[in-house]
């Protein structure tokens, strides 16, 4: 049984592939479309509220502060993506070292820029060198969470800020004229009623997020592309029981059928949700909902 596990060449590949799919490194390659999941599920609702906050900021009369929502949407919008993921795990990651250096070495004399090195004191690492292996992966996770949150926040802001803006002004005036303050009428009027004309983008921007979780590799955490291609690259003898060739193809067709599956899934939830939000409204939506429920009365 043993040779049948280490042995590509046997006839009977069964028993060899039952060994190969089950070793530790494959448990923690499956255990990664978890991380995408935890990813998907946690900086969804976080971006939202990034995106929520920059929307109420920008519609603000404020103008320093409406100049500071509109600047927030149109700097991360007008940025490549994968410029802000870079610069932001950097410069979180030392704005956190920076604020425990302060805490944990008042008495440090020397400068923290050295350079083109961020020099802290070994206290103020984050995390510390003789921390388990997981925390240094939590705290990646985190930073790249984070990150996500931060970027798409902008483009939800965007899509909400539309939104809110598309709700008909006559009935914030009316609103107004029975005595509701600006803050009431916000959210009794606006906020009730954006996420009708926000879904299709915020849909989009779901499906965005969805295709963009591959980035958590450049982001130095072990997904699902990082376990593709370090067991689909080619093995030898010597340096694996389970010699095979390049079997990369395999392993990203498993990967591009996931995110196909997941994205199906995500339209049918998103179809359902978009049709119970139309439900006697006066849009289109609604209206084809009206049509078909008179057809079926008719009938």
């Amino acid at each position: 049984m043993f040779s049948s596990c280490t042995d590509p060449a046997n006839l009977d590949m069964l028993p060899w592939l039952s060994c190969y799919l089950t070793t530790g490194k494959h448990l923690a390659f499956y255990a990664s479309f978890g991380t995408v999941l935890l990813l998907l599920a946690v900086t969804a609702p976080l971006a939202l509220l990034f995106g929520f906050a920059g929307a109420s900021v920008a519609r603000s009369r404020i103008t320093p502060l409406a100049w500071l929502g509109k600047g927030y949407i149109a700097i991360v919008r007008g940025v490549p993506d994968i410029a802000f993921f870079l610069f932001f795990v950097i410069a979180l990651d030392q704005a956190v070292e920076w604020l425990r250096h302060k805490v944990k070495c008042p008495d440090w004399d020397q400068p923290i820029r050295q350079g083109n090195d961020f020099v802290v004191c070994q206290i103020a690492k984050m995390p510390l060198n003789s921390a388990p292996q997981w925390v240094h992966e939590v705290y990646g996770f985190s930073l790249a969470m984070v990150t996500f949150a931060i970027v798409f926040g902008a483009f939800a802001a965007n899509v909400l800020y539309g939104a809110m803006q598309a709700v008909p002004r006559a009935q914030i005036e009316t609103a107004e004229a029975y005595g509701m303050s600006r803050s009431q009428s916000f959210w009794r009027i606006v906020v009730p009623q954006m996420w009708l004309y926000a879904l299709p983008g915020l849909s989009n921007l779901w499906m965005v997020l969805i295709k963009a979780t591959p980035l958590l590799f450049l982001l130095g955490v072990e997904d699902i592309v990082y376990w593709a291609r370090e067991l689909g690259g080619a093995k030898t003898t010597r340096f694996t029981e389970y010699p095979h060739d390049d079997w990369r193809m395999w392993y990203f067709l498993g990967l591009l059928l996931f995110y196909l599956a997941f994205t199906k899934l995500s339209e049918i939830v998103l179809t359902r949700i978009t049709r119970r939000l139309s439900h006697g409204q006066a849009t289109l939506g609604g209206e084809a909902l009206r049509k078909d429920a008179q057809g079926g009365a008719t009938a």
